[in-house]
C-alpha cells in the first residue's frame, strides 16, 4: 500500500497553467483507474483528468476557479496495491477550504459527520408557551409563508393595509384572529407594503469562473486594446435566398443543407483577396501587423457553457458543400463539449451571427488579436423602391466591427460594399479570378 500523486499535466504545448473547473471527487472516495478525477480548462478547451489507479483519495489540492500550475500535485490517492507507481508523504495537514467560498454539498456534509469534530449535545426540548395575541415573543409565521386566516380578517387586513405576515397568531397552528389584528393595529405599526406586492430582496451571488471567466477576460481585452469601428449596411439576400432553396431542393446524397454561411464564407474569401488587411492578426506588443493567405474562418457559437468560437480552416480551399460540412461538424462537437483545443484557435476573420434572433443591428465585438467581425444580422421581408414602385425583398443588415487602428473607415466600406455586392449577385462568388 502506497501513496501515489497525481500532478496537473501538460494539457498543451505552451500552456503552463490551467483553471481547475471542476471536481468529481472529495477526500475519502473510493476511485477506480480511468475514473474522471477533476477537469481543468486551458484556452476555451476543457480536459479531463483520469485516474490511474485504484485507491482511496486522501487529499485534495485547488478549489474551481483557482489557476493552477502545471506538474502541481492536486490529488492524493492511496493505493489498495503492493506499490504505488509514485510515493510520497502525504503532508502534515491540508489547508481547510474557505468556508464562505465552499459549497454546501451532500459530500461535504458526510466529510463533516465522519471527521473528529463530535456532534453538539441535544438540549432537552420543551413545549412552547401558547402565544397571546399582541405579546412580544409569540409565534409568527415565516414571511416566505401563506398566513392562516379566514376569509373575513384577510379582507380586513387588505382594507386596512396590513401585511398578515407580520401578524402572530394566536389561533390553532397560528392562526390569525380578529383580536390579533385588533392587537396588532393598537400598536400603532405601519403597512408593510402593498397587497399582493413584496419586494424581492434576494441576492444570489455567481462566481465567475471555467467559461464564463474566459469570456469576460477576452471580451475585456478587446474592448480596452481594440478602438473598434462598427460599419452597418443592408443586403438584399432575395436571390441568394432563392438559389440557396433550389440547391437544397436538389440535394444530392452525402451533401449537407446550405444555410447563409457558407456563402457568405465564399464571399468573404473572394473579398479578403482583394483586401488582404482584413484578414490579418495584429500583434500590438510587438506592433506587426501579420497578413494570412490563408482564411481561418470563426463562428461564434452559442452552447449551454457560454460562447466559444470553433475554426473553420483554410475556407479558401474550400468548396459550398465543404464549408456547409465543416460549420455542421464544428457547431457539434462544440454544442457537446468535445471540441479539440486546435479546433477553437487559429482564425484570422470571425463571423458573428444570432440567426433568428440577430435583431436589426449589432455592435459585434472583435476577436482579439484579429481585425475584423462580420455581424450577420437577421433576415425579414422589407417593402424596396425599384424605381417604379415598392416591392418585397428579403433584407439582412450587416453589422461589421473593425479594428481602426489597422483598418481605416473607407476600407472597412469598401470590403463590406464587397460583400454586398457579391451576395445581391450570388453567381459572382463562383466566378473564378
Amino acid at each position: 500500500m502506497g501513496v501515489y500523486s497525481i500532478k496537473l499535466p501538460d494539457v498543451g504545448e505552451g500552456v503552463a497553467e490551467a483553471e481547475l473547473v471542476e471536481w468529481h471527487v472529495n477526500v475519502g472516495d473510493v476511485v477506480r483507474e480511468d475514473m474522471v478525477l477533476a477537469a481543468v480548462m486551458t484556452g476555451k478547451a476543457t480536459v479531463e483528468i483520469p485516474c490511474p489507479v485504484d485507491g482511496e483519495v486522501t487529499w485534495r489540492h485547488g478549489e474551481v476557479g483557482d489557476i493552477i500550475a502545471t506538474g502541481t500535485v492536486i490529488l492524493k490517492i492511496r493505493t489498495l496495491g503492493e506499490e504505488a507507481g509514485e510515493e510520497a508523504e502525504e503532508p502534515a495537514a491540508a489547508e481547510p477550504p474557505k468556508i464562505e467560498d465552499a459549497p454546501v454539498t451532500a459530500s461535504a456534509v458526510r466529510e463533516e459527520a465522519e471527521g473528529d469534530t463530535p456532534p453538539p449535545v441535544s438540549e432537552p426540548v420543551t413545549a412552547p408557551k401558547p402565544a397571546v395575541a399582541g405579546e412580544a415573543g409569540a409565534s409568527r409565521p415565516p414571511p416566505e409563508g401563506k398566513p392562516l386566516a379566514s376569509p373575513a380578517v384577510r379582507l380586513r387586513a387588505r382594507d386596512a393595509g396590513v401585511d398578515l405576515r407580520q401578524v402572530a397568531g394566536s389561533g390553532p397552528a397560528g392562526r390569525i384572529m380578529h383580536d390579533d389584528l385588533d392587537a396588532f393595529q393598537k400598536q400603532g405599526k405601519t403597512v408593510v407594503s402593498e397587497p399582493g406586492l413584496q419586494p424581492n430582496k434576494a441576492i444570489v451571488e455567481i462566481r465567475v469562473v471555467g467559461l464564463r471567466r474566459r469570456i469576460a477576460e477576452r471580451m475585456a481585452l478587446s474592448k480596452s486594446r481594440i478602438p473598434h469601428i462598427t460599419y452597418v449596411e443592408e443586403i438584399d439576400m432575395t436571390a441568394l435566398e432563392e438559389l440557396r432553396a433550389r440547391l437544397n431542393a436538389d440535394q444530392k446524397p452525402g451533401r449537407p443543407k446550405l444555410t447563409i454561411l457558407p456563402f457568405l464564407m465564399r464571399a468573404i474569401v473572394k473579398a479578403a483577396a482583394e483586401q488582404p488587411m482584413v484578414n490579418s492578426l495584429y500583434d500590438d506588443e510587438a506592433g506587426i501587423v501579420r497578413q494570412y493567405g490563408g482564411v481561418h474562418v470563426g463562428i461564434a457559437a452559442q452552447t449551454p457553457a457560454g460562447l466559444v468560437v470553433p475554426v473553420v480552416k483554410h475556407a479558401e480551399a474550400r468548396d459550398l458543400y465543404d464549408c456547409a460540412r465543416e460549420v455542421a461538424r464544428l457547431s457539434e462537437v462544440a454544442r457537446n463539449g468535445t471540441a479539440q483545443r486546435e479546433e477553437l484557435s487559429g482564425s484570422t476573420i470571425t463571423i458573428s451571427s444570432l440567426g433568428a434572433m440577430g435583431g436589426i443591428v449589432s455592435t459585434p465585438v472583435i476577436n482579439h488579436p484579429e481585425v475584423a467581425v462580420i455581424g450577420v444580422n437577421k433576415i425579414a421581408v422589407r417593402p424596396q423602391w425599384d424605381g417604379t414602385q415598392f416591392v418585397p425583398r428579403k433584407m439582412m443588415n450587416l453589422s461589421s466591427s473593425f479594428d481602426h487602428r489597422v483598418i481605416d473607415g473607407w476600407d472597412a466600406a469598401t470590403f463590406i460594399q464587397r460583400l454586398k455586392g457579391l451576395l445581391e449577385s450570388p453567381a459572382m462568388i463562383f466566378v473564378e479570378g
